[in-house]
């Protein structure tokens, strides 16, 4: 992987640790304690300076309560992933929001097919 991608994936991955913290209420202080690290340790990950290895991304994970693979997938570029990952958005709606959703998805794609 080049230099770019690694740095482009370290960006990726550090927004959606910063997404899931956020969802969980969690400041970056309370991550680092858990983590055991200093504050300055979470932010380099969450700004992509850093890529965090496997064993801090399941630390992660189960510091917000999710898969590890949840971390990843929100950033991955295969359509089983994204798919999974629309799948778990939709799944927190009721029928009527997930319809709208679905024709809204469908409305955009054929657009961006033209």
């Amino acid at each position: 992987m080049s230099g770019i991608d690694q740095k482009q994936l370290a960006g990726a991955v550090g927004r959606a640790i910063s997404k899931h913290r956020v969802r969980s209420g969690l400041t970056q202080e309370a991550v680092a304690e858990r983590l055991g690290v200093g504050n300055e340790a979470v932010s380099r990950i969450e700004r992509g300076i850093v890529m965090p290895n496997i064993t801090r991304l399941l630390e992660l994970a189960d510091i917000f309560g999710c898969e590890a693979a949840e971390l990843l997938s929100e950033v991955s570029p295969l359509v089983e992933d994204q798919t999974s990952r629309v799948n778990h958005l939709l799944a927190a709606l009721d029928q009527s929001d997930r319809q709208l959703v679905i024709e809204l998805v469908e409305r955009l794609a054929t657009r961006l097919k033209m």
